[in-house]
């Protein structure tokens, strides 16, 4: 009785994939009778492939069933042992005939259409005009970073690069001008000094670059009229895929809700907290990374009217700012910093900033699909992976000893105290922003430790999520 149901669901199969083939072969004739015959051979071929593995995998179904009646029968003998591998035998056996069957036959006219979970742009995004704004001052050294941006640019036409310069400094206007028409000029023409309150005196420059990166992006949005924009510091150099990895996430910015910016940079990123054999593994990041980011002008038309009168990146990472939406960032930074004398003096410069590891190994992303980074894909992929992961302690980590030997992602559960800690235990980026670490994404942060992947995970950052 068992053997003829399972016949007939086998005949029904069957039936099913004779009528499905002659719907195929019916429309492909209608549509285009030029090598029709061919089509027509290759379907034929196909359905008795077919025919021939159903029949196959009839003979193995029964073999496993009497096989697993006789392990039934003998599971107290030493026999068993015997019994249980060849079952494991017909296993194989039924996987090797499931490989064998043939490709389905496609016509032309299917293989030009975009795969389904590609990551092909409709025609609207392959048109869109990234502009990347360089913000300068008084660096001469300003020729180094554009000097990259040209070099690994791919069309100036569709990657323009206005560079904004406040501070009237003549050095750096002279650099950037004798780039002649590779690069756009363009310079903020109020120079006076901001009204500071006097407990910030010390921090006035950090007004004038609000003020600068207010006029900019103005500049960017309303002059020029651009739906997006990269946004370079003078200080940064780009790794070779820079371009490729902004223009090929703009269409998950554009769709995702979820998402306000793309950004180049892993706070993280020093060489030994990364994965340097996955140079095109890209992540969701709750923290607001900066250095080298993208921003739509709809967020733009979010952001202007509260634009901060200084401390710009921290007002970003605000919780009324960010209202709950992610950034992608790459596991290898896209951008380095090399300006050490600035605003900031140096702040983070000599223990971190000069440690990020830029990407060496170009990824062409246009051929990646990257649609595991929308959040309806992402969040339950990611953190289901991450909440039933194996559990390792601190220790273990750090001596990369007791460790899963399958590859499976690591978590290590801190306290509260501990998870404040985790930062200088593994040389991680240690200044938090409202409640936020750097990297963090809902309530697990990962990073890299001897190449092994490694997830943080605390309950003190839970009212941040």
């Amino acid at each position: 009785m068992k053997y003829k149901r399972l016949g007939l669901i086998a005949a029904l199969c069957f039936s099913s994939w004779l009528i499905l083939a002659f719907v195929i072969f019916n429309e492909s004739a209608v549509n285009k009778n030029d090598g029709k015959e061919t089509k027509k051979a290759d379907l034929i071929k196909y359905i008795k492939a077919l025919e021939k593995q159903i029949e196959q995998q009839q003979e193995l179904y029964k073999e496993l069933s009497d096989q697993f009646q006789e392990l039934q029968q003998n599971r107290n003998n030493a026999d068993s042992v015997k019994d249980l591998q060849k079952v494991f035998n017909t296993i194989e056996k039924a996987k090797s005939v499931n490989n064998d069957l043939p490709k389905v036959p496609i016509s032309d006219e299917t293989t030009t259409k975009p795969r389904a979970g590609s990551n092909n742009n409709d025609n609207k995004d392959a048109n869109t005009i990234l502009p990347i704004i360089v913000f300068s001052c008084n660096r001469p050294e300003v020729r180094r970073c554009l000097d990259g941006l040209l070099k690994y640019r791919p069309d100036p036409n569709k990657f323009p690069i206005i560079v904004s310069q406040d501070c009237g400094h003549a050095a750096t206007a002279e650099v950037i001008q004798s780039y002649g028409s590779q690069v756009t000029h363009i310079q903020q023409p109020d120079l006076t000094e901001p009204d500071v309150p006097a407990r910030e005196s010390k921090f006035r420059g950090y007004f004038k670059i609000a003020r600068h990166y207010l006029w900019g992006l103005k500049q960017i949005f309303r002059t020029f009229n651009h739906t997006a924009v990269i946004i370079v510091e003078d200080d940064l150099d780009v790794a070779p895929d820079f371009y490729a990895y902004f223009s090929s996430t703009y269409d998950l910015l554009r769709k995702d809700p979820s998402l306000w910016c793309v950004s180049a940079w892993n706070d993280n990123g020093k060489a030994n907290l990364v994965d340097t054999k996955d140079s095109e593994l890209l992540f969701r990041s709750d923290f607001f990374p900066g250095l080298g980011w993208m921003i739509t002008r709809d967020l733009w038309d979010e952001l202007e009217p509260k634009w901060p009168r200084s401390y710009w990146d921290d007002w970003m990472r605000r919780p009324e700012q960010r209202k709950d939406r992610a950034c992608i960032r790459p596991e290898i930074s896209r951008t380095k910093t090399f300006g050490k004398i600035g605003v900031s003096n140096g702040l983070f410069f000599d223990k971190h900033l000069k440690y990020i590891k830029l990407n060496e190994n170009p990824v062409d992303f246009s051929s990646r699909n990257l649609t595991y980074l929308l959040q309806s894909f992402y969040d339950n992929d990611y953190l289901s992976r991450v909440y039933n992961a194996p559990v390792a302690t601190a220790a273990d980590v750090r001596t990369n000893t007791n460790l899963p030997a399958n590859g499976v992602p690591v978590i290590t559960v801190f306290s509260p105290v501990k998870f404040f800690l985790a930062p200088w235990q593994y040389g991680l980026h240690n200044q938090f922003r409202f409640i936020i670490p750097r990297n963090k994404y809902h309530r697990a942060l990962t990073f890299a430790q001897s190449e092994e992947r490694v997830q943080l995970s605390a309950t003190i950052i839970q009212a941040a999520v």
